[in-house]
């Protein structure tokens, strides 16, 4: 049974690498791997295959930076004589990129299954790329593999059928606990500077920041005045910022040098710019602060998971169980409310570490049996492998 995987992104990747290492254990299994090109940074983009053991890709699309309607076009264009060259039994994409989206529609159009992994999240904040790519996706999905509760609840109230959707938990977590010895004990040749050395070593009392969401950084008047209140924090914790590609393109054309590294860009205070980091050097630097401020979704599962208290400069989030059963505040964009929750995690008011019930290392086991029995089956029928039934886990698997 050939699986066509379509990843593009580095939260992509990180969320593959358990499930292509799973399905090769599998000899039922042929998993294929499609890297469509999406992030176009290339070093990054080959680090973190080589940090996550994820195989060369079987195909890459090598598409061009653009909007995310000439990107998913492209990926189409591109992707379509792949799957029709493969004629895989199923498609299946992760998360909630471009790539996912284009990966899902192409499949759809041309009658092969399509599989989500992480379905039925939602921010219900339509002015988010993102929230139209989980959607659509979602719609135009036959396997529904959910990461929380609150997916199979959204996926439900949209009327997903019953017997499609599976609360089967985090793989990204996977991925982090396979890892994260070897994170602690890893080097971080890219945090060059004096100061960012001086803090890691000898005050490690710091903040982690990151910064990408389109709404965000390409409004210069909100990320400017998020970016005031920021510096406001700095002067109380150092903040280690590894930029993200839009982001320091912003930065530049508000004069800040792209990486200055220590601390003394234009206005930059004490948010040292760093460049992007891999896979494991941002894990150990996470792992290792007081907090962190960011708007990704992925950072908020991960400092959950690492107990590390995050503060999300939204105003939703598309991961409440983070906030419900994690160490995630959302604190939107006002000042008053930021400094209240620096000052309270500054004074030592941590909230206890919790552990999500199926964020336990076996998220790619129970999908990958969950794709034997589906397409073995045809589909029609899906009996819970005892194995997997566990407090926390709810089956909605349906009988017919």
């Amino acid at each position: 049974m050939k699986i066509l995987n379509v990843v593009g992104a580095r939260p992509n990747f990180v969320k593959i690498a358990p499930l292509i290492s799973e399905m090769r254990k599998c000899s039922d299994l042929e998993p294929l791997l499609v890297h469509t090109g999406q992030h176009y940074d290339t070093e990054m983009s080959d680090s973190f295959f080589r940090e996550l053991d994820i195989p060369q890709p079987n195909y890459h699309l090598h598409v061009k930076p653009g909007s995310s309607a000439s990107q998913i076009s492209e990926i189409m264009g591109r992707l379509e004589p792949v799957i029709l060259q493969v004629r895989p039994d199923a498609v299946l994409v992760v998360g909630d990129v471009n790539s996912t989206l284009a990966g899902a529609l192409t499949a759809a159009k041309l009658g092969i299954p399509v599989v989500h992994v992480e379905a039925g999240l939602r921010s219900f904040d339509r002015r988010m790329p993102e929230e139209i790519n989980r959607v659509v996706t979602d719609v135009i999905s036959d396997l529904l593999l959910v990461s929380e509760p609150s997916g199979v609840e959204n996926l439900l109230r949209e009327g997903r059928p019953r017997n499609r959707v599976f609360l089967v938990g985090n793989v990204m977590i996977d991925t982090l606990k396979r890892l994260l010895a070897r994170a602690e004990s890893s080097a971080l040749p890219a945090l060059q500077g004096a100061a960012v050395c001086q803090i890691l070593s000898a005050e490690p009392r710091y903040a982690v920041l990151t910064l990408h969401r389109q709404g965000l950084v390409d409004d210069p008047d909100l990320f400017g005045k998020i970016w005031g209140i920021l510096q406001e924090v700095a002067h109380r914790i150092p903040i280690i910022f590894p930029v993200h590609p839009r982001t320091q393109l912003r930065l530049q054309s508000m004069g800040f040098e792209p990486y200055p590294g220590n601390g003394h860009g234009k206005g930059s205070g004490g948010i040292h710019i760093i460049p992007p980091l891999g896979y494991l050097e941002f894990l150990r630097l996470q792992k290792q602060a007081a907090f962190v401020l960011t708007d990704s979704g992925g950072v908020q599962e991960e400092a959950t998971a690492l107990g590390v208290p995050c503060l999300t400069l939204r105003e939703n989030t598309e991961r409440p169980f983070t906030v419900t059963d994690g160490t995630n505040r959302i604190v939107g964009l006002d000042p008053g409310r930021i400094h209240r929750e620096v000052d309270r995690l500054l004074s030592g008011e941590v909230r206890q570490k919790l552990a999500p019930g199926l964020w336990d290392g076996r998220a790619a086991e129970r999908i990958v049996r969950i794709l034997c029995d589906h397409f073995q089956t045809g589909g029609e029928r899906y009996h819970t492998p005892r194995e997997f039934v566990m407090p926390g886990w709810v089956s909605l698997a349906g009988t017919n």
